[in-house]
């Protein structure tokens, strides 16, 4: 005897412990009637400034101070 309730033993079948809540109702508890958020960041529209980002020369730099660092550190403790 096959049962639609995902082998659920058909002596159980009238247990109220056996009755589950559909999905809408699982996911619907605890949340407000109204689940829709305002967007905290408005989408469209440019930045009032434009982004400033470092130059290459900071970064060569930074990449130059590196490689001296490991090479004075290879000439000191050879």
């Amino acid at each position: 005897m096959t049962s639609p309730q995902h082998h659920i033993d058909p002596r159980a079948l009238d247990d109220p412990r056996n009755v589950y809540r559909t999905d809408e109702q699982f996911y619907a508890h605890g949340r407000p009637t109204d689940p829709v958020l305002p967007e905290d960041r408005p989408r469209g529209g440019t930045p009032t400034h434009p982004l400033h980002h470092r130059g290459t020369w900071a970064t060569v730099a930074l990449v130059a101070g590196i490689i001296l660092l490991i090479l004075v550190g290879i000439a000191l403790f050879p």
